[in-house]
């Protein structure tokens, strides 16, 4: 358990308790209350939210930075993201349901798990599939989505700095709906774009083996001809 990989499992460990402060019981009220009332509880969970996507590519780059890359390590950094993108968005939809409907936690954690099953397979038959750009983008995109959502239950829009030629207004609401729906379209285009790579891959490590397997026949001995008798010995 080195520090990558407490890292790892402290993202793990921060998501029955983003559960918890998105609940209505939250912070010790009782079933059945309405949580803080003055947005301190959306701010809570969007941090606690952005500290755990920061702990993303910080437990990746300090494995990396100081050779302890493990097996463990390996297997706990994919879990982890996805399980906290998945209870992310199972509990936005009871949180804010209008903002983040059914079907769109549906499309997320189903393409998780197609990219997991890829992954899968793609290590049974020996070759990766690397994260490409889209993929990148998709994640920024899911951190921006669900801090939006989660704020957009409180604030339809801030106004910053009213004394300045009237302010600056920020429409909570409108970056939440559309960071989600920007994102669910990414999403979608990455796990094309991930079975794509996937199939051109697995086409390629197919007529691989189908070569070994005609070069290990090639190479067995032929069976030898009985050689035909002399016709001196013909009787």
């Amino acid at each position: 358990m080195n520090l990558p990989n407490s890292i790892t499992m402290s993202r793990i460990a921060a998501i029955p308790l983003l559960i918890w402060i998105l609940s209505p019981a939250f912070p010790l009220q009782g079933h059945g209350q309405i949580g803080l009332r003055g947005g301190e509880q959306e701010v809570i969970a969007s941090l606690l939210f952005i500290a755990a996507a920061i702990t993303d590519g910080l437990d990746g780059y300090l494995a990396r930075k100081n050779g302890q890359i493990t097996t463990m390590g390996m297997l706990l950094d994919p879990l982890a993201d996805k399980l906290l993108v998945s209870a992310a968005y199972i509990v936005l939809v009871a949180y804010n349901p209008r903002i983040v409907p059914p079907w769109i936690a549906v499309v997320v954690i189903g393409r998780e798990f197609l990219v997991s099953g890829l992954r899968s397979i793609a290590a049974t038959e020996g070759f990766t599939i690397e994260a490409s750009e889209i993929g990148k983008l998709k994640t920024v995109i899911q951190v921006v989505s669900v801090v939006a959502a989660i704020l957009a239950h409180r604030w339809d829009y801030w106004l910053w700095f009213p004394n300045f030629h009237g302010g600056f207004v920020i429409g909570v609401h409108f970056i939440a709906i559309t960071a989600i729906y920007w994102m669910t379209i990414v999403s979608i285009i990455s796990a094309v774009d991930y079975f794509v790579g996937f199939w051109k891959k697995i086409d390629h490590a197919s007529e691989r083996a189908r070569t070994r397997r005609r070069v290990v026949l090639s190479r067995k001995a032929k069976p030898s001809q009985p050689s035909p008798e002399h016709p001196s010995r013909i009787s």
